[in-house]
């Protein structure tokens, strides 16, 4: 594809989602790929190799969480190579973005990535999620590469705040695992992400501290397929 057609491939993709991109926003998010690319020939920071399809999985899969943000300030936790959070933060202007990394090869690419691209709403935390201890809580928990729910709230749930949100996302639905999580935290809602162009199964689900303070939100994305 050109870069024109990359363009419009990722703002079709994203209409697809009710994401609605501009012209620098595309630019940004190509410029993204660009330093993926160039970065994963050194450091093999992905799988994915072919650009199309570090558009659609990496670019585009990020930015279906987009419907589910509140607040802001936005952790992304294990963000890796920086997805999905610095696709989220090039159209999120107004939000601050923390990306948490624990391998310092990743982290390092994403902050070089988040600068050359000016990303001035990311900070880069090179960390253990379970060692971080901000000076302010987040609004939006989210986590793309999890191992299981309850891991994920046990070593993240701390950086939530109390009328926050925990979003993992998940392939299929994690029934089993949403039956072992610890009591301090409830499911929301569980919400069927729909792709462009993939048939693969995916889930993303929404979580709170189940403590007093914790209220159930109205604001629903436009997949939501069930509430607990």
């Amino acid at each position: 594809m050109t870069r024109d057609e990359e363009s419009q491939f990722l703002a079709a993709g994203a209409g697809e989602m009710g994401v609605i991109l501009n012209a620098a926003q595309c630019e940004s998010l190509l410029r993204l790929v660009d330093e993926l690319q160039a970065g994963n020939a050194q450091f093999n920071l992905t799988a994915i190799r072919d650009r199309p399809g570090m558009l659609r999985k990496h670019v585009l899969d990020s930015l279906s969480l987009q419907p589910y943000l509140r607040g802001a300030r936005m952790a992304d936790v294990g963000t890796g190579a920086g997805f999905p959070g610095l696709p989220l933060a090039i159209i999120n202007p107004g939000r601050r973005f923390s990306l948490i990394e624990a391998t310092g090869k990743k982290a390092r690419f994403a902050a070089q990535t988040a600068e050359r691209i000016g990303c001035s709403n990311v900070e880069i935390v090179h960390a253990r999620a379970e060692t971080h201890r901000p000076f302010e809580l987040f609004d939006i928990v989210m986590a793309r590469a999890l191992s299981s729910l309850a891991d994920f709230v046990a070593y993240a749930g701390h950086l939530c705040a109390p009328q926050g949100r925990l979003l993992a996302m998940k392939g299929k639905r994690p029934e089993e695992e949403i039956s072992a999580l610890p009591k301090s935290f409830r499911v929301l809602a569980i919400h069927r992400l729909k792709l462009p162009g993939l048939d693969d199964e995916r889930h993303l689900v929404e979580l709170s501290p189940a403590g007093p303070r914790a209220a159930v939100s109205t604001r629903r994305g436009p997949n939501r397929e069930s509430s607990l």
